[in-house]
């Protein structure tokens, strides 16, 4: 990159992760890996680790818009990605806060944590369907999320799980990619759901490790990297898939924890 070029520049809206695993953490980390420059503002901190969330508090009223509104004041931000929002008042304060953003907005809609800790309250969730989800360029529901959106049952089967993601483009969403890590055949399957086109398969095998702890965050992250880098959101999407994929097939390398241990970010840099 020559000393004039910019360099891609993404901003996470997030909760903090202590165990380093998700949240800030591992978009941080999955945007320095992609060659993008990260910038964050923290929605609340959380005291957790591979096994459990002891706590989690919010920052203070006013806090997360003002650090969003002072990232945005001064870098020239290309892309952002939202992911744990954890109360109402937070969504309304980043919705206000990126109002009159011209960038590309990829909304990963954070409601369970890996140990099962619950993240959000139904209040947030109406928020983020009314204030958030219409402002996205690309919301990436995993499978319980998108049941929860669409306000339908959980389903297993990712097909079942299309039909949901529908429901989410009709709410406003430009694009839907919905997630199938949590679901149980061989063949992880997501789809992409965009506006005048099929929707798009994108398939890996399912790899046979606890080491996924981050999985969302970094997926998301991911895409909003690429699309910093101006590449096409199905190419985003795509390159974003096979980077985790990677990142997942090395995470019994870093043995993190006793338990869901995170995924390999800088699987192409170290072992």
């Amino acid at each position: 990159m020559g000393a004039n070029s910019k360099i891609p520049t993404a901003l996470t809206i997030a909760g903090s992760d202590s165990s380093g695993g998700a949240g800030i953490q591992a978009d941080l980390k999955t945007f320095s890996a992609l060659g993008v420059y990260g910038a964050s503002a923290i929605t609340a901190i959380t005291a957790q680790n591979t096994r459990k969330v002891e706590r989690v508090e919010a920052l203070p009223k006013g806090m997360v818009q003002q650090q969003i509104l002072t990232v945005l004041h001064d870098l020239s931000v290309d892309a952002i990605k939202i992911g744990m929002v954890l109360s109402a008042n937070i969504v309304q304060e980043i919705a206000e806060a990126i109002r009159n953003y011209q960038g590309y907005v990829v909304l990963d809609p954070v409601m369970i944590a890996k140990s099962g800790d619950p993240l959000l309250d139904e209040e947030a969730i109406e928020s983020i369907r009314t204030l958030l989800l219409p402002r996205a360029d690309l919301i990436t529901p995993n499978l319980p999320e998108v049941a929860v959106l669409s306000k339908n049952q959980q389903t297993g089967n990712t097909d079942q799980a299309l039909s949901q993601g529908h429901v989410l483009r009709e709410l406003g969403a430009k694009a839907v990619l919905v997630k199938g890590g949590h679901g149980k055949n061989s063949t992880c399957t997501d789809w992409l759901i965009v506006n005048k086109q099929s929707p798009i398969k994108l398939t890996s095998p399912r790899i046979n490790t606890r080491n996924t702890h981050g999985t969302g965050c970094t997926y998301s992250a991911a895409i909003a990297a690429y699309l910093a880098k101006s590449e096409a959101l199905v190419d985003a999407v795509t390159h974003a898939h096979n980077y985790l994929a990677r990142a997942i097939q090395s995470a019994d390398q870093l043995s993190i924890g006793s338990g869901h241990g995170p995924v390999h970010h800088f699987h192409e840099f170290w072992q």
